[in-house]
């Protein structure tokens, strides 16, 4: 395991530990000595993976204090400003999530998509539709569209597509991302998007444009979504220096 795996994995478990109830006498977490021997890592492995849990807003630390558990902020479901996956997200909220439609298919890229992925009118794309559910009710629709020149591995399955679209680029493109800039603005069900949601037209919608870059900035995915009201109560966590 790579050093950037160690430390994401420790993060991971130090995190589940946390929402599980642990520490919860203390409200802090145990010295570094000590969490890096049960942990079996050095104390700079630690540090890293306790410094990313203090910028993600888990916990603080303090000189003097030690390192204070925010579990204010591990009881938020949802967050807008970390990355989570559909299922996961509407599960969070105390729903049932389900996939209850999907399709794919290479097409050329409109104007919009074009723009946002830096390629050409017209230039293929792979687009991937999602309709996912909440209880068995619609709650979120997602089109993504990833440039088809950056599909390394052509073979592959509707059942490929049905999976976290970061999947999908990480087996099929060799990519990962490294970051989104989401603008988030109030939306109106259109006559397709009402009868997508089966919801009259007019109905009040929540739209996220988000594009997601790999580490040089390349552009990579390109994910206009919409999500029902009532489902899911999304929180935005800023930090302030």
């Amino acid at each position: 395991m790579s050093e950037q795996m160690q430390i994401q994995s420790v993060r991971s478990r130090l995190l589940r530990e946390m929402k599980e109830g642990a520490y919860r006498y203390s409200g802090k977490l145990p010295p570094e000595g000590v969490l890096a021997e049960r942990l079996s890592i050095s104390r700079t492995q630690l540090r890293d993976s306790l410094a990313q849990l203090e910028r993600e807003g888990f916990i603080s630390r303090h000189q003097g204090v030690g390192t204070v558990i925010n579990r204010h902020v591990l009881a938020v479901p949802v967050r807008m400003d970390m990355e989570i996956e559909f299922m996961e997200m509407i599960s969070n909220s105390g729903h049932e999530p389900g996939l209850l439609f999907s399709s794919h298919e290479l097409v050329p890229a409109g104007e919009v998509a074009a723009q946002h992925l830096a390629i050409s009118p017209g230039d293929t794309v792979l687009k991937v539709v999602r309709l996912i559910g909440a209880d068995g009710k619609p709650a979120i629709y997602c089109e993504d569209y990833i440039p088809a020149s950056l599909i390394k591995k052509k073979e592959f399955a509707a059942e490929d597509l049905q999976k976290p679209i970061f999947s999908f680029l990480k087996q099929f493109c060799g990519l990962e991302p490294h970051m989104d800039l989401t603008e988030v603005r109030p939306a109106v069900a259109d006559a397709a998007l009402a009868k997508t949601f089966c919801v009259a037209e007019g109905t009040p919608l929540l739209y996220l444009d988000e594009l997601d870059y790999d580490k040089e900035g390349m552009p990579m995915l390109y994910s206009p979504q919409y999500y029902i009201g009532g489902v899911i109560q999304h929180t935005m966590l800023r930090m302030k220096f």
